[in-house]
């Protein structure tokens, strides 16, 4: 098992969820690839989307359902400050983890995590696990929980 993947297991542990992580045979970096594999709707992925704030440069999370898209400029909205697109090579370093494979939780360090509020309207969501192709499922309550996010509603 990868870094990546041990330090989510070990993330979930620590803070009480209960997760089994498992390993697709396709690659799950879309959400659509992610619902084919996990057989479940697409409003049942959590997308892990890694920004970086405009005028703080801090990296935040944003954990939204799989069938939606983030509207960059309505963020100021929504959190306080305009978000952008964050540098590869700054979210593999700070994460730990390649875009592709963002988990919700595991980050080597302390990141500002956001998650839409529609992920509560299902009992259980998909969410990646460390790599392209790894993933979890888990309660949105709970993983709302273990991550610290505030909610937001981008509709």
């Amino acid at each position: 098992m990868s870094k990546s993947l041990r330090r989510v297991e070990e993330a979930a542990r620590q803070s009480g969820l209960d997760i089994r992580i498992m390993r697709m045979p396709e690659v799950t970096r879309t959400a659509e690839e992610a619902a084919r594999a996990c057989g479940c709707s697409v409003e049942r992925i959590v997308k892990s989307l890694i920004f970086q704030g405009a005028e703080s440069g801090d990296l935040v999370l944003v954990l939204l359902n799989g069938a939606d898209r983030l509207e960059l400029a309505r963020t100021r909205e929504w959190f306080g400050e305009a978000l952008e697109r964050a540098d590869p090579k700054r979210v593999r370093a700070e994460t730990g983890f390649a875009i592709g494979g963002v988990a919700p939780i595991g980050h080597k360090a302390p990141i500002r995590v956001w998650m839409d509020a529609s992920l509560l309207d299902h009992a259980r969501v998909w969410a990646a696990a460390g790599a392209p192709n790894a993933v979890f499922e888990v309660s949105p309550r709970d993983l709302q929980r273990a991550c610290g996010a505030g909610l937001f509603r981008p509709d």
